[in-house]
């Protein structure tokens, strides 16, 4: 890796602070003001040397939470049906929120174009597919083609890849001069458990104030049982005297890791009462939320509990991240080898 680029300064800081495990030169930067020879050269490259870009824009903008709350027809569905009322199904908006993070996508093909880059991975949620999205994302995708580029859309699961997180993520793929490959899958049908990777971490000294559960549903989350969410203080739950109605708050809520299986997707944000929380009814600590997103042990984050979970919760799994890169590379690597042999 040569240069990382981020306009977030204190994820820069933290890059910064861990140069064993990625390496390369840290800038923090806006995109949209860079060229492509200005990356070139920030990364010491020639304009002849073979260059892979990898990025994405912030999930925000394209998450599902993004049109499951706007304009909120959704949640009132769910809500009258699951007290018997006979309403009509809303049809949802296909229009997607301004944002001007929406525009990076472009931002990220431009550099490609540039720089001249031999290949590129682009990465997002799945709901980059969802119809308020897919315009966005089949503009890239033609451009690229248009410049002769062979791309691949991948979708896959982080678990899948030995983190021990349901964490499902889409790749856009793209080579010049060959079909890029998906990696194939590691842990297929073997995933890590939560408990597995937060054993490590159960000692005490690993202890953080903001793990303490206090307030309105404190008593709620200490007895909803390992695995579960809101629904079991459902009628729906089997529970003798609910307090809330199914479908009608968001997945998370209350939501518990179960110890014998992966943990949900860790959230880059969480309100107070979003989870997933641990099974001991309280909120996961920092290193626990990166031993989640299989961050290497003793990886540094700089900044306030709240910064530190933003940074793991906006991130790529480590482990998985690197899968599709070393398979890209090694797709570039082969067709560079194939194209020395032909000369």
């Amino acid at each position: 890796m040569r240069l990382l680029v981020d306009a977030d300064l204190v994820a820069c800081e933290t890059l910064r602070k861990n140069p064993t495990h990625h390496g390369g030169k840290v800038l923090d930067a806006d995109v949209t003001t860079l060229s492509g020879p200005d990356l070139r050269k920030l990364a010491g490259l020639s304009r002849s040397d073979p260059l892979l870009i990898v990025g994405g824009p912030p999930c925000q903008p394209f998450s599902k939470a993004a049109y499951w709350t706007d304009p909120g027809d959704e949640a009132r569905y769910r809500r009258a049906r699951a007290r018997g009322q006979r309403t009509r199904r809303p049809t949802r908006p296909i229009k997607a929120r301004p944002d001007a993070r929406r525009s990076l996508v472009y931002h990220f093909w431009r550099l490609i174009e540039e720089a001249k880059a031999d290949a590129f991975v682009f990465e997002n949620v799945p709901s980059i597919l969802h119809p308020r999205n897919e315009r966005l994302l089949g503009r890239l995708i033609r451009s690229a083609e248009s410049g002769r580029f062979k791309t691949q859309i991948v979708s896959v699961n982080a678990v899948d890849f030995g983190v021990p997180q349901r964490r499902n993520r889409v790749f856009v793929l793209g080579m010049r001069r060959d079909q890029p490959e998906a990696p194939k899958p590691t842990h297929a049908g073997a995933p890590m458990s939560a408990g597995e990777a937060l054993e490590p971490l159960s000692d005490p000294a690993h202890f953080e104030p903001e793990e303490i559960v206090t307030g309105r549903w404190a008593e709620h989350l200490r007895t909803i049982p390992p695995g579960w969410n809101y629904k079991a203080h459902t009628a729906w739950g089997g529970h003798p005297n609910p307090t809330f109605v199914t479908e009608t708050r968001f997945w998370s809520f209350l939501l518990k890791l179960h110890p014998t299986l992966p943990s949900w997707t860790i959230a880059a944000n969480p309100g107070p009462w979003v989870g997933p929380f641990h099974w001991d009814s309280r909120r996961l600590r920092t290193v626990e939320l990166a031993a989640l997103q299989a961050f290497p042990r003793g990886y540094d984050f700089v900044g306030s509990r709240r910064e530190r979970v933003r940074q793991i919760g906006n991130a790529v799994p480590p482990l998985l991240a690197e899968r599709v890169v070393e398979a890209m590379v090694a797709r570039l690597e082969g067709t560079a080898a194939a194209r020395r042999r032909r000369r």
